[in-house]
């Protein structure tokens, strides 16, 4: 199984967003909220929200659902 990462930070609307989309498909995984890390909020505050699978970011700010899919299906 995929291991799911999902960037995320207090008030971020496009996170909300995203993490509608993910439970919607019933997408297991791990929730980081970066508010307040600095080494964190360097690395993903300008690209929220951020989905990475596998180690790899394959999405920032909106995740199609087709797209997201597919990769899932690929990782399965």
């Amino acid at each position: 199984m995929a291991r799911v990462a999902f960037y995320t930070a207090a008030g971020c609307h496009l996170c909300e967003q995203a993490r509608a989309i993910l439970d919607a498909e019933d997408v297991e995984y791990t929730e980081v909220d970066i508010t307040g890390v600095p080494a964190l909020e360097e690395a993903y505050r300008e690209w929220l929200p951020v989905v990475e699978i596998d180690g790899e970011r394959v999405f920032v700010f909106r995740i199609p659902v087709g797209a997201l899919r597919r990769k899932l299906g690929a990782q399965g």
